[in-house]
């Protein structure tokens, strides 16, 4: 099940969250996958670093939380230019 599902233009795309955490870092980042729903496999993924940064995965989760939508669906705009 996705984290979350949006719209990009005649599309719907689910979104995954995952956390990493860089090698000889103490913050992990967000980072996103976007696959179109309609795509039956799955297709391939667009990954996105997203700017979020926390001490604990709970709290990039938390915080991930708060995106709008709307940003993310500009992310994936931006990522598919």
């Amino acid at each position: 099940m996705p984290w979350r599902v949006i719209a990009h233009g005649d599309q719907v795309w689910h979104v995954d969250a995952v956390a990493e955490r860089p090698a000889n870092t103490q913050a992990w980042q967000l980072v996103l996958s976007f696959r179109a729903a309609a795509e039956h496999p799955p297709g391939r993924a667009v990954w996105a670093l997203y700017p979020l940064e926390a001490a604990s995965k709970a709290s990039l989760f938390i915080q991930a939380e708060l995106i709008p939508d709307t940003v993310l669906s500009q992310l994936l705009a931006e990522r598919l230019a």
